[in-house]
């Protein structure tokens, strides 16, 4: 009998096990009759996924997300498996916000950021060594008639399943090694070998001369029996050889085709180790105020960074502001993402921008890039000159514990990420995609821990000292890096967050942070002033302050009631120490704010998020007379914001925003501003 018509079943045998084809199905045909019992599909072996987070926390990011892209925070949600970013985090991420347990802002990793890796680690590399490489020499011996016969000789020859030691026949597969192992009196092909120890190691992936010794020794033993087939086995292998004729060949050609596009990708990819993705977002912004806005700055340099001056009666300077033109700027994140391990991942972010939201014309001295401007329209240091943004490298400690550890780390990437308000995909103004009280610093060097302790409890802990791309250490910035101040001086943070998710719908973060804050030009404010919701405080009377404490308390939660709907909230407490350099100490500014919203999921298209976010950014309970801008005439400012991100394609995202300003810097009579922001948003 001829081997010929044997070719084809025994191809789609092979080709199956490869593509992850049930073979038994095929292979029922010409068993022996037996009785039949449904057996379990066997377990994929778990791969450990470490995001990423451009981005945001519960989405988190992104991590990813993972991403920030900041994926923040990559993803919204932080954890060990990929990130969200939070409002800062990682441009890195970025698709829409997952819900995770407990929230998460992914620590970022090739395998989550775009899963186009293998195996997580080396471990498991055994998983994946059968390729389409591995089964071409066996599919072209069976094509040619050609059977390899030699068999390992560290192998033994069994005639009876019960001669492993390690199988039971509880086990899933029982009935197949039967088949294969016992003898042909009693019903089995008599083809399968096990170790010297009498084990067949069940469990563990096989290597490929395991492989091709089994499959040498199976075909030997079909072989040998062609000539005593009865003609009714003969009938229905012809029948199987004619109905699966077609789906053979159409394997063959995926086969070749996957081959191709493998060598294809091994010779033009970017690198072996490092993934690229990137972000970029081109903001189209106006702002209308219904009159001149009066501002506390400087008349002499009334600019937005220039401390305001106290008069004979204590009162701050005060310059009005009028209508600003309309802007048209861009800002991009690229992400360099290397793994060594498949566990590890060394993040480099790169920026460049030149945004400045026409906002800014408007605020008072140290509120640059708060109320009424996105987070995308903003530029990276100095306009249109490409900064690092982010740089640490990721790795686990044990299998609850991940480790961030860098000269640039973004605090948002792992703390106060809320799925509604990442501004990637939510709420999207500085305001309202973070506590304005949280952050004093945005950029350090440092570590953060993240424990995922049992669920639903994650509790993430993290020193950084000041080192933020938007600083110029000419004028005594980025601490951590100077020897005059060093890594453990003002300015630093240190913060400790417990994320709590008993269900996926829900997420609660509570937050503590204490800060050392350094006095720029003598005072405390400004982009590293934080609990101070921006703008600047003195002595009382105009005089310098020496570095000062801060203790910062927020609570904020997601919750997806509905699958069309969900809310979100965010309260924040704050006070700074005010330790004069020639007055007496033990006074505190103390400040509050608050934040609710809406969250309207796939609202008109799957994908996309509408959010509705009304807030109050800074109410002060005590210490007004240090205030040297910000305090207004005791007006408090409130702001809403609707926003509405909808996905044109995976790639390409449309976000129209509409902000609303009243009593503007804390100004009661200041009249009402209006502010329109069309966002072109580009993933890549």
């Amino acid at each position: 009998m001829k081997f010929e018509i044997f070719r084809p079943l025994l191809v789609a045998l092979v080709a199956a096990g490869a593509l992850g084809v049930n073979h038994r199905a095929i292979a029922s045909t010409v068993a022996t009759d037996q009785p039949k019992t449904a057996q379990p599909e066997m377990a994929q072996p778990e791969t450990e996924i470490h995001p990423i987070s451009d981005g945001n926390p519960d989405a988190s990011p992104s991590p990813s997300e993972i991403a920030d892209a900041d994926l923040p925070e990559v993803l919204p949600n932080n954890s060990l498996e990929v990130s969200p970013v939070t409002p800062e985090q990682s441009e890195i991420q970025p698709a829409a916000l997952p819900e995770t347990l407990p929230e998460q802002v992914p620590s970022a990793s090739l395998s989550d950021l775009s899963n186009l890796e293998g195996p997580a680690s080396a471990a498991d590399l055994s998983t994946s060594e059968i390729t389409s490489e591995s089964i071409a020499v066996p599919v072209d011996m069976l094509l040619s008639g050609t059977l390899p016969v030699d068999v390992n000789p560290a192998m033994a020859q069994v005639t009876s399943v019960q001669q492993f030691a390690d199988v039971q026949p509880t086990d899933w597969a029982y009935e197949a090694l039967a088949y294969l192992a016992n003898s042909e009196a009693e019903g089995g092909l008599d083809c399968l070998e096990g170790y010297p120890d009498s084990t067949f190691k069940g469990s563990r992936a096989m290597t490929r001369y395991e492989f091709a010794a089994g499959l040498a020794s199976c075909l030997d033993a079909v072989v040998g029996r062609l000539d005593s087939l009865d003609p009714e086995v003969l009938a229905r292998i012809e029948a199987l050889q004619r109905e699966f004729a077609s789906e053979l060949a159409t394997l063959r050609g995926r086969v070749d085709a996957l081959e191709a596009a493998v060598s294809e990708l091994e010779a033009n990819q970017f690198s072996t180790t490092t993934v690229l993705r990137g972000n970029a977002w081109l903001n189209l912004t106006q702002a209308f105020p219904d009159g001149n806005i009066l501002t506390e700055r400087n008349p002499f340099a009334p600019n937005p960074f220039a401390p305001p001056i106290r008069g004979a009666d204590g009162t701050p300077s005060r310059v009005f502001r009028g209508q600003p033109q309309a802007t048209f700027s861009y800002y991009v994140n690229l992400n360099l993402i290397t793994s060594f391990t498949g566990r590890d991942s060394l993040v480099t972010q790169l920026a460049v921008g030149n945004g400045n939201s026409p906002a800014n014309e408007l605020v008072s001295s140290g509120f640059l890039n708060s109320w009424g401007v996105p987070f995308t329209d903003q530029g990276a240091g100095t306009p249109n000159n490409v900064v690092v943004r982010e740089l640490f490298y990721s790795f686990p400690i044990a299998d609850s514990i991940q480790v961030d550890i860098g000269p640039r780390l973004n605090y948002y990437r792992y703390f106060d990420g809320n799925r509604f308000t990442f501004f990637q995909t939510g709420a999207s103004t500085f305001n309202s995609s973070g506590s304005t009280l949280l952050g004093a610093v945005d950029r350090g060097s440092g570590v953060v821990f993240r424990w995922n302790i049992i669920q639903p409890l994650q509790l993430t802990v993290g020193y950084l000292a000041e080192n933020s791309e938007f600083l110029n250490p000419a004028f005594g910035f980025n601490t951590s890096s100077n020897p005059g101040d060093g890594l453990f001086n003002s300015s630093n943070i240190i913060t400790a967050q417990l994320a709590i998710s008993p269900v996926r719908s829900f997420n609660l973060r509570l937050l503590y942070a204490r800060s050392s804050l350094k006095p720029y030009n003598g005072y405390i404010g400004g982009a590293v002033g934080e609990p101070l919701p921006y703008g600047y405080i003195d002595d009382g009377f105009g005089g310098f302050l020496n570095d000062s404490g801060a203790d910062t308390l927020v609570a904020n939660f997601d919750w997806q009631i509905a699958d069309w709907i969900g809310l979100f909230a965010r309260y924040s407490w704050g006070r700074v120490d005010v330790n004069p350099v020639a007055r007496e100490e033990g006074r505190q500014v103390r400040v509050q704010s608050f934040q609710v919203g809406l969250g309207f999921p796939d609202l008109f298209k799957r994908g996309a998020l509408g959010v509705v976010s009304f807030l109050i950014p800074h109410d002060y309970l005590a210490g007004e007379e240090f205030l040297l801008s910000g305090g207004g005439d005791g007006g408090t400012q409130t702001e809403l914001e609707v926003s509405y991100r909808y996905p044109v394609s995976d790639n390409i995202s449309l976000v129209p925003a509409f902000y609303a300003i009243w009593n503007a810097n804390n100004f009661e009579d200041n009249p009402t501003v209006y502010v329109g922001n069309l966002r072109f948003q580009f993933t890549f």
